[in-house]
């Protein structure tokens, strides 16, 4: 008995002796969620991304957990049924709860987010986006999330926060360094120019020489505790989709009242029937044309496979003049300065120079004979098992597509021979989108404050092993002893 109390008494010592030796213990920082919509004219996607709650230097580390597209077009085609708006985003919002957890949907941010590319009637536009808004927070707000409710961008914020996009990507802002085991900001970091192309409008972003001068089309923004002034401007109705419905409506005004017209940039022996009416369902075309007339006629554009007079026509949809001989000018008199350094050319940019299999690197004047040779194709042979996986609506628009981007980047933007060989077109970064969404989401980071590191009390790892270590075999021996 003796010897039992003797184990029992050391075991009560060393479990005092464990307990004496608590200290504080930091817990490791929780992961945050975000999940943001890119609702834009012609699509609609969803990205969840994920970031540490401390954050560096006041702005979240991001990366891309899950992207998923939305079937059908753009929320906004959904104008005159905004029901179906909220119901066309519920499969992907299932597949992001499956990214983020059960434990973490309650603590998530959740961000509708649509861009300014709304291209409705104009005495329609704000209560169809209200409505349509409206039913896709009512569907958000079904799912176990906090939503923080649908924000409409204007085109400057998205190219603006592209162009945060690309060079977070890219490791302009911040990176890791794995000797210093911390995110560092890169010496003599090389900041990348964005250009975006969507549906209804296109967008240009970039750190110009010295200062800008017209600050209306400058942002600012600090990231990761250093401050960037940067060149934005977005021109609505240069999107290529409306590019191309002005391109039709300005070749029909041109040979009216005939309803047969040639369309230079169409594949020879393709023919498409369009109705005057269709021109009034968007503010790009919808103003009144006196030599169109008033009826609703149809017209059929019958291709012709003309590359110069293609060109020639996409250039009189450019107000080049109003510059006058200014060279901070691209065109319809806005401002800009001279284009600098490297630029990202993402989204229809990049789709467009991707299928007629152009990439950077190339001399001008090869992705000019390419573009050339293949306008001259016929429908036949365009509509051949060569492009198997393309849609064969966008097959015809190609060529008019191609021309439009070297008229906008050349032409209007006033990239030359040398600096070309400064255009990246992609449209990933790492595992990442290259688009407005991410870039958005860094900017918000500034303005969540970041959590402070959770403090719990913890035993000493060694201490606390040997303390229960010796418990154990206390108990045993006390056991063994009782046996005996």
């Amino acid at each position: 008995s003796a010897i039992i109390g003797a184990l029992v008494a050391l075991s009560i010592i060393a479990l005092v002796l464990s307990l004496v030796n608590i200290e504080d213990v930091t817990l490791p920082p929780t992961v945050k969620y975000g999940i943001v919509f890119d609702a834009g004219s012609s699509h609609t996607s969803l990205f969840v991304y994920e970031w540490d709650s401390d954050k560096e230097n006041d702005t979240g580390v991001i990366s891309q957990t899950l992207s998923c597209d939305v079937h059908g077009q753009g929320i906004s085609s959904y104008a005159s049924d905004p029901l179906k708006a909220g119901d066309s985003i519920r499969e992907c919002l299932d597949k992001a709860l499956k990214v983020v957890t059960a434990e973490n949907q309650s603590d998530e941010v959740q961000l509708g987010v649509c861009p300014d590319l709304w291209v409705l009637p104009r005495e329609q536009n704000s209560a169809a986006a209200e409505q349509v808004l409206a039913e896709v927070a009512k569907t958000m707000q079904e799912y176990p999330v906090a939503f923080k409710g649908a924000q409409i961008l204007t085109g400057e914020e998205e190219g603006a926060y592209g162009w945060i996009t690309i060079n977070y990507l890219l490791g302009s802002f911040t990176k890791y360094s794995p000797k210093a085991h911390t995110w560092i900001r890169p010496e003599a970091a090389s900041i990348f120019g964005a250009l975006d192309l969507g549906g209804a409008s296109t967008q240009i972003s970039f750190v110009p020489e010295g200062s800008v001068v017209n600050w209306k089309e400058g942002s600012k923004f600090t990231l990761y505790g250093y401050d960037y002034n940067i060149y934005t401007h977005s021109y609505l109705c240069y999107g290529q989709n409306e590019m191309l419905k002005r391109l039709a409506k300005e070749l029909i005004a041109e040979s009216a009242p005939s309803t047969r017209v040639h369309h230079p940039c169409y594949p020879k022996d393709y023919n498409e029937t369009v109705s005057l009416s269709s021109f009034r369902t968007s503010p790009c075309t919808n103003q009144s044309d006196p030599r169109l007339g008033f009826s609703d006629r149809t017209v059929t554009l019958e291709g012709r496979g003309n590359a110069s007079r293609c060109l020639a026509a996409i250039k009189k949809l450019f107000n080049f003049s109003a510059c006058g001989q200014s060279q901070d000018c691209t065109f319809d008199g806005i401002y800009q300065p001279p284009v600098r350094g490297q630029f990202i050319a993402f989204s229809a940019f990049y789709y467009n120079f991707k299928f007629l299999n152009l990439t950077e690197g190339q001399l001008l004047a090869t992705v000019r004979e390419t573009i050339e040779h293949f306008c001259t194709r016929s429908w036949e042979d365009v509509c051949s098992p060569r492009y198997p996986e393309e849609n064969s609506q966008r097959l015809p628009k190609y060529c008019a597509n191609a021309n439009y981007i070297l008229t906008l980047l050349l032409d209007a933007y006033k990239f030359n021979e040398t600096s070309w060989n400064n255009i990246i077109f992609q449209m990933k970064a790492g595992s990442a989108d290259v688009g407005w969404t991410l870039g958005y989401l860094l900017n918000l980071t500034n303005m969540i404050p970041a959590e402070t590191p959770a403090q719990v009390k913890g035993h000493v790892p060694s201490l606390w092993a040997a303390a229960i270590t010796f418990i154990i075999l206390t108990l045993a021996l006390g056991l063994t002893a009782l046996l005996l």
